[in-house]
């Protein structure tokens, strides 16, 4: 045995015993009025077959459709998706992501979901991804 797998070894038994904590400081901290939920919504711009979706859709949609369900506000960012097809090529489309910070309920729950749906049926998309963290909020 050489004397880097020998200390590679030695490295591997002593850490065994080792595990990672299972909250963070900020989970333990966080008071119960903090805890919050950050859902971010990605929405990609392209439509399978026609013109790509324009910023007047987007906003009307933001303003007719997502504002009023989330009346205590949101953050929109430009975002661009990126990915590899089944055939190997790189395929990108312009998207954009909607973040959300609600409570964990499920009335949230109800308007997220119909945002997704309202999205993918209006503007023929195949998917609307969701990204869901526990946060600890403080105004």
């Amino acid at each position: 045995m050489t004397i880097k797998t020998g200390l590679m070894a030695a490295a591997l038994f002593l850490l065994a015993g080792c595990n990672a904590p299972s909250h963070t400081a900020a989970d333990a901290t966080c008071k119960a009025d903090n805890q919050m939920q950050q859902t971010t919504l990605y929405f990609g711009l392209n439509r399978p077959a026609g013109a790509a979706i324009t910023g007047q859709e987007w906003q009307q949609f933001v303003d007719q459709d997502v504002t009023p369900r989330f009346r205590d506000g949101l953050t929109v960012f430009d975002a661009r998706g990126q990915w590899m097809g089944n055939d190997g090529k790189v395929a990108r489309e312009p998207s954009k992501a909607l973040m959300l910070i609600h409570g964990k309920d499920a009335q949230s729950e109800s308007n997220i979901e119909a945002l997704r749906g309202i999205y993918k049926s209006r503007f023929a998309q195949e998917s609307v991804m969701r990204v869901d963290l526990p946060v600890c909020v403080q105004f």
